[in-house]
């Protein structure tokens, strides 16, 4: 049997063919490349978004109902006082990442606040064998001369050991001025856990020596928003701040404080339910 032959117009049909399939894939190309463009888009505009939303005073604290207080506010933090401990219950305090950037110097000006029932003095923390801890450090000020000279008020500060103001404890701080810088405004509440059962206690006024400190973190308007919290023996911390790692939840749990109640409930429960040290650790040093 002979071949079929294919005159010109018949190569001419199947060339057309053959070029409006490979047009109609191009167009289904084009269109499936626009729908994904549209939808990254309203995604970055969710996002954008997100960073605008408010979400209340995220640095006010419910103290637990069976602590005594006496509440201060000053220039760069929030303060509970517990009176009869002569420590604060805890120190609130917002850092942004301009104020990283702040150059006022260190002033070391440790003092009383004669503004506050229950403050110790100087005395109390002399040849103790502790170190007068601040809960919100004086670098997270540089922002403000007067903000920097407040944090060395004795209602900020702990009997704190060396090996922990030097420590983990420190290392945190710094830590958290990574995120500020790179993720802020972060949210900040730390202090002590008083449970009754103190290491001890110094000076004439009897000032309560912590066994044990917390931090809780939040950066709401990160991405991911992220929340975790720390738990500190007043001592030397083996294995580094990782190994104090826990929740939020775990926290208050264990305080009996109510943190970051501001916050939707739906958003507060699963910031605080997370304690992920590794991608925490990760996202301070994310740059935005």
């Amino acid at each position: 049997m002979a071949k079929k032959k294919y005159s010109r117009n018949n190569r001419r049909k199947k060339s057309a063919r053959m070029s409006a399939g490979s047009l109609f894939v191009i167009l289904i190309a084009v269109a499936c490349a626009s729908l994904i463009r549209a939808i990254q888009t309203e995604s970055r505009d969710s996002e954008s978004a997100m960073t605008g939303l408010e979400y209340g005073n995220l640095l006010e604290v419910k103290t637990s109902e069976r602590t005594p207080e006496v509440k201060k506010s000053y220039t760069g933090m929030d303060i509970s006082f517990n009176p009869g401990a002569h420590i604060p219950n805890w120190v609130a305090w917002e850092l942004t990442a301009e104020e990283t950037l702040g150059t006022e110097k260190r002033k070391s000006n440790f003092r009383p606040d004669p503004g506050v029932k229950g403050c110790p003095s100087l005395e109390d923390y002399r040849n103790s064998g502790y170190q007068r801890g601040h809960m919100a450090p004086a670098a997270d000020m540089k922002w403000s001369p007067e903000a920097m000279s407040e944090s060395f008020y004795l209602t900020n500060m702990c009997p704190q050991s060396g090996a922990l103001n030097g420590g983990a404890w420190g290392k945190l701080e710094d830590k958290c001025r990574l995120l500020a810088s790179g993720q802020g405004p972060v949210y900040i509440i730390a202090g002590p856990v008083i449970d009754g059962r103190p290491l001890e206690y110094i000076g004439a006024g009897r000032v309560y020596v912590p066994s044990r400190f917390f931090k809780v973190i939040l950066t709401p308007y990160s991405t991911p928003a992220m929340g975790i919290g720390f738990i500190f023996p007043n001592g030397r911390v083996e294995g580094g701040m990782q190994k104090c790692a826990v929740t939020i939840d775990e926290v208050e749990a264990l305080t009996g404080h109510d943190f970051f109640s501001s916050l939707p409930d739906e958003l507060e429960d699963r910031l605080e339910s997370q304690a992920d040290f590794d991608r925490w650790s990760r996202l301070c040093t994310k740059a935005k």
